[in-house]
């Protein structure tokens, strides 16, 4: 596979471009128009010139790290990926887990954000039902090479929430989920937290 990320994620991997191309009124719906929004935002970020110095990496990677903080449901991620997993955690074991998950998404994200230049994305398709919904987008490179990436949505309250993010046909949240379900079987829990921590998990490529 040519370009998976994440993160954050993915990545908002909401993110992949430095313009964005307005959906067909046909296609956009509230879905659309609010991934569309969290998209404008990192692409305001990206292009701003001050934040491209090397001395405000820092600065550059927070507020990055908040607009797609602001639209995935991180919670629900790290339910899907820990899987069977989850129930048998404690409530206090649950808590450390989600930031620790975040973090990786969001690392993950921004790295693969940052790499991006002169990409469009193209919004092509959405689909809901009842509270879930998918959008459908391609990254267009100036060359004319896409990479389908595909939003799995769910709406709280008057957002729609990221659960997962499947990229060229793979699943951001299935990929951590094997990852993770392989490491506790062969190891445990605490051998997952402590790779978390320490950031060795392989990242998805």
């Amino acid at each position: 596979m040519k370009r998976v990320v994440v993160i954050s994620f993915f990545l908002m991997v909401f993110c992949f471009s430095l313009s964005s191309v307005i959906p067909s009124r046909a296609l956009a719906g509230e879905p659309t128009d609010q991934v569309k929004q969290t998209v404008d935002a990192v692409l305001d970020v990206l292009k701003n010139k001050e934040l491209k110095k090397p001395a405000r990496e820092a600065e550059r990677r927070a507020k990055i790290r908040q607009i797609v903080s602001a639209r995935f449901d991180f919670e629900e991620m790290a339910k899907r990926s820990l899987a069977q997993h989850w129930k048998k955690r404690s409530p206090e074991e649950q808590k450390e887990f989600v930031p620790l998950y975040t973090d990786l998404l969001e690392n993950t994200y921004i790295r693969k954000i940052e790499k991006y230049e002169d990409e469009k994305v193209a919004y092509v398709d959405e689909k809901t039902e009842g509270n879930y919904a998918t959008v459908k987008t391609n990254v267009v490179t100036p060359k004319g090479t896409e990479t389908p990436i595909e939003y799995r949505l769910v709406k709280e309250g008057n957002q729609w929430k990221a659960y997962d993010v499947v990229i060229e046909g793979v699943s951001l949240v299935n990929n951590y989920r094997n990852q993770f379900n392989a490491i506790i079987r062969s190891g445990s829990y605490e051998e997952l937290v402590k790779r978390l921590k320490s950031k060795s998990l392989k990242e998805p490529s």
